[in-house]
């Protein structure tokens, strides 16, 4: 729905004559609720806040920041009005940082406080995990499956265990945070009961949790999820703050209310207040971001049902034609009534069904067309899966030049493979998946490097910009060993002038002790990570890396007396070599220039700052990653993304691939669980059962083994009928789903609900 067209359909007026109070949204697929509640935004801004206030808008990922935010920006300025004034767009995270930013001290922080970002928080985690499994080489023997032989053991506590524990400290620990408890908390409740030994996996997760959380403090900063909690202890200790804030944002607007989390929810009703404007936005058959997380589709459905909300539903849609409307009601019809799992037939719900627009609707469905349906019953191999929707691919494009594609997968290494597979056929490829995340540490990387030039003398400062220098030598563990060294080494400086700018007789290399062994085996341990950082003596073979690191500083110093955009642009040209990540820098430059155009009096510690906040926003605040922001299908390329980075695109013909009862199970006997590991003892969920634990600890309750493992395929057979609407419902014109029988020694079959829906298209073929 282009802005220029944009008239109001019957139920999308009733919410922008909104004026106050409580507010609930059920909106269906390409309903357009994001765009409705943009011009609600803005509605607002011109009519009902005062110079000192804004309408708060928070929404669920970095993509839909930037995309409201555009909105906004847009419809304000139709009104005369200034565009980012009176207004505030916040992820969660975004919004705990703002509120911690109001008082620092009152949560223990330092008013220059540092977020540690995700790429560093995960470094920390694995260099915890990885000192924990040497000092417990025999962890993994009372939950591996008493069916292996010695050497099988011995293999999988090899191969196959430490990444175990990785996720399994994951999950842990942002529970532990959700449920705000310290590591200290944690290690009170164990050792508080009698019968320890039962609580195996809750005492992994908090000596884990209370290495990460003694490490994250040594970096001097905190984590997204220690924001959040601090975020809500401020405004439970501060009145003053909350009735500030209060008045600052009178208007709350709420989107992806369908994955509200337990502390968003407590957050956005602390600061709405017992009567303030609150208008939450969702649709609870689109929550697919439950697993593992306290998010869930009661805080809307309940909050609709409150006294004095007004609870409205958005249930037309243009964006599909008639026959994948009725598919994915039918799925939701199916699920409420027929599922062979009754404990899950709430997964999907109705009303509000999927309604197609009126016949004059600026957005009208396309042309209903029972051909564009194509629910394939044959079983494939996985090569042979990816082979035939290929060749699909290849047939379709010649004779839909100005149409859009994508192929839907629902994981990303299935994603590659379908990417390599079209590129080597010739097909142009457009890639939503995890590899996008090496675009997010660029901003990261150049705002520490000009962090460091404001602060030249700062041996910390300049031993992270070696991090970042050598930051793909990270990737490999020998080269990792050095890039820790060195840094700690650089740490360790006392005078960095006499490192970088050494004079006849005062260099600082010639003081190191260096140590002529080569770079083999595993680091020394000197204490863990509890005392710093793994030591390990510098080698000799460090001196040339140091040498040519210095060259680099020097070089970017002497240009520091250039224009702020060129001085950006000479790191970039020493730090990236992909295209992307120079264009992202040349974009980040321009920015920087015109602040200074706009702040003549900023210098670069000014302008440093303002690129820290950007880098920060980039990651989890702004989304500034040209994929998520704003991004558009484009004809003659084929999109390949998974099933959760596919929710609020469309697409023209849709692939939806690998529905077999693995990837998409329905709690019967025969299925297979992705976080059920063969090897495991009895084939427990270690991640749910370790969350058990820490609940059962908390609330002082008896743990029951195994009883964590089916709530939790519950919830994953849930979470996947609410994925697979979704992928159904991002298709325009043309849908073809697939399965194959996966690569296990144990074949797959066709999900359950594939063959529901198969079932229910042949029958409804057959009336036509």
């Amino acid at each position: 729905m282009s802005d220029t067209e944009f008239r109001p359909r019957p139920a999308q007026q009733r919410i922008l004559d909104y004026t106050g109070g409580r507010m609930g949204i059920s909106a269906v697929p390409g309903a357009g609720k994001t765009y409705v509640l943009s011009v609600l935004a803005a509605k607002l801004v011109s009519t009902a806040i005062d110079d000192d206030q804004e309408a708060l808008i928070v929404t669920l990922v970095n993509s839909a920041v930037e995309n409201i935010r555009r909105r906004v920006a847009e419809f304000v300025g139709r009104e005369g009005l200034l565009a980012n004034v009176g207004y505030r767009v916040r992820t969660l995270h975004g919004l705990a940082n703002d509120i911690v930013h109001e008082r620092p001290g009152l949560v223990g922080l330092a008013n220059d406080y540092q977020i540690i970002d995700e790429r560093r928080a995960e470094q920390i985690r694995e260099d915890v995990v990885e000192v924990w499994l040497r000092s417990h080489p025999d962890a993994a023997g009372p939950f591996l499956s008493l069916d292996l032989n010695e050497s099988q053991r011995e293999w999988i506590a090899r191969a196959h265990w430490p990444d175990t524990v990785r996720t399994l400290a994951g999950v842990f620990i942002k529970r532990a945070k959700d449920l705000r408890l310290s590591p200290e908390e944690v290690l009170a409740h164990l050792a508080s009961r009698k019968d320890s030994p039962a609580w195996g996996l809750a005492r992994i997760g908090a000596e884990i949790y209370a290495d990460y959380q003694s490490s994250i403090y040594r970096w001097g900063g905190v984590d997204f999820d220690d924001l959040i909690r601090l975020a809500l202890a401020a405004l439970q200790h501060d009145d003053e703050l909350l009735t500030r804030l209060r008045h600052r944002w009178p208007f709350i607007l709420e989107d992806e209310a369908q994955d509200s989390s337990d502390l968003q929810e407590t957050i956005l009703r602390l600061l709405a207040g017992p009567s303030g404007n609150w208008v939450r936005v969702g649709d609870p058959n689109q929550a697919i971001n439950t697993t593992f997380t306290t998010a869930d589709t009661r805080f809307l459905r309940d909050f609709l049902q409150e006294p004095g909300v007004t609870a409205l539903p958005m249930q037309n849609s243009g964006r599909s034609q008639q026959c994948i409307i009725d598919l994915a009601n039918y799925l939701v019809d199916w699920t409420m009534a027929q599922h062979p799992e009754v404990r899950v037939q709430g997964a999907l719900s109705a009303p509000p069904y999927i309604e197609p627009t009126s016949a004059h609707d600026p957005q009208p469905n396309p042309p209903s067309d029972p051909a564009g349906i194509h629910l394939v019953e044959r079983r494939y191999a996985p090569d042979k899966e990816i082979s035939a929707v290929v060749q699909s691919v290849a047939r379709w494009l010649p004779t839909h030049l100005d149409e859009t594609v994508a192929v839907l997968v629902p994981r990303n290494q299935r994603g590659f493979e379908v990417a390599d597979a079209l590129r080597r056929a010739g097909i142009q490829v457009t890639e939503l998946l995890r590899s996008t995340i090496s675009t997010r540490r660029t901003a990261g990387a150049l705002g520490n490097v000009l962090k460091y030039l404001s602060t030249p003398t700062s041996a910390s400062l300049l031993a992270r910009v070696f991090e970042v220098w050598r930051r793909h030598d990270l990737e490999e563990r020998t080269a990792a060993r050095r890039v820790r060294r060195v840094s700690l080494l650089l740490r360790r400086c006392r005078r960095v002038e006499e490192y970088l700018w050494p004079r006849l007789g005062r260099d600082w290399l010639d003081t190191v002790p260096w140590n002529d062994e080569t770079d083999e085996g595993e680091p020394a341990v000197d204490g863990g990570l509890k005392d710093g950082p793994t030591e390990q003596p510098p080698l000799l073979s460090d001196r040339p890396v140091l040498h040519t690191f210095r060259s680099l500083v020097q070089r970017w110093q002497e240009a520091t007396i250039l224009p702020i955009d060129q001085l950006v642009l000479t790191i970039a040209q020493d730090l990236f070599l992909e295209p992307r990540e120079l264009a992202l820098s040349h974009r980040l430059a321009t920015m920087l220039r015109a602040q200074n155009e706009s702040n003549p009096d900023w210098r670069l510690p000014e302008l440093t700052t303002e690129l820290a906040v950007i880098a920060q926003n980039q990651r989890r605040f702004l989304g500034f990653e040209e994929e998520e922001a704003g991004f558009e299908a484009q004809p003659n390329t084929v999109t390949v993304s998974t099933l959760h980075k596919a929710k609020g695109l469309e697409w023209d013909r849709v692939y939806l691939m690998s529905v077999n009862n693995y990837n998409f199970p329905s709690g019967q006997p025969h299925d297979e669980y992705i976080s059920e590991k063969w090897f495991i003892r009895d084939q427990v969920n270690l991640e749910a059962e370790a969350l058990a634990q820490l609940e059962s600890l908390v609330r002082n309750q008896r743990y029951e083994p195994a009883a964590a493992t089916v709530r939790a395929r519950l919830e994953y057979v849930a979470e996947r009928l609410r994925l697979l609407y979704v992928g159904i419902t991002r298709a325009r014109k043309e849908l073809v789903m697939t399965w194959n029988t996966g690569r296990s020694r144990e074949a797959k079959e066709m999900a359950v609900p594939l063959i529901a829906l198969h079932t229910w298209w042949q029958a409804q073929k057959l009336q036509r």
